[in-house]
């Protein structure tokens, strides 16, 4: 069974026992969170399609640990100018391990 999960401004396709890097949660480690904004549930022909959620769908997941990302590099030069500017970001993200889909 899978399920598809909207959290953070975007949408995981998710199995029972994945991991996934999401936009960062304020959970610690090893807590346990909830995602009821599930879009849709099930398998081939038995997937309930939500309409924008499907009632009563959750996901449990667990928390593993708060990291950050790769380090995305903004490189900017101007040609001929002896102009450039280099600068990095690292974004905050929450690894979660799926353990539970519960179809409502």
């Amino acid at each position: 069974m899978f399920a598809v999960i909207k959290t953070g401004g975007k949408q995981y396709r998710v199995n029972a026992e994945d991991t996934l890097r999401i936009e960062k949660l304020d959970a610690e480690a090893g807590s346990t969170v909830e995602f009821s904004d599930v879009l849709v549930v099930g398998e081939g022909a038995d997937a309930k399609i939500g309409a924008p959620f499907v009632k009563g769908a959750v996901v449990k997941a667990e928390v593993v640990e708060q990291t950050r990302n790769r380090k995305v590099i903004a490189f900017k030069k101007r040609r001929r100018q002896n102009s450039k500017r280099s600068r990095g970001h690292r974004q905050h993200v929450t690894v979660v391990k799926i353990t539970d889909i519960v179809a409502g």
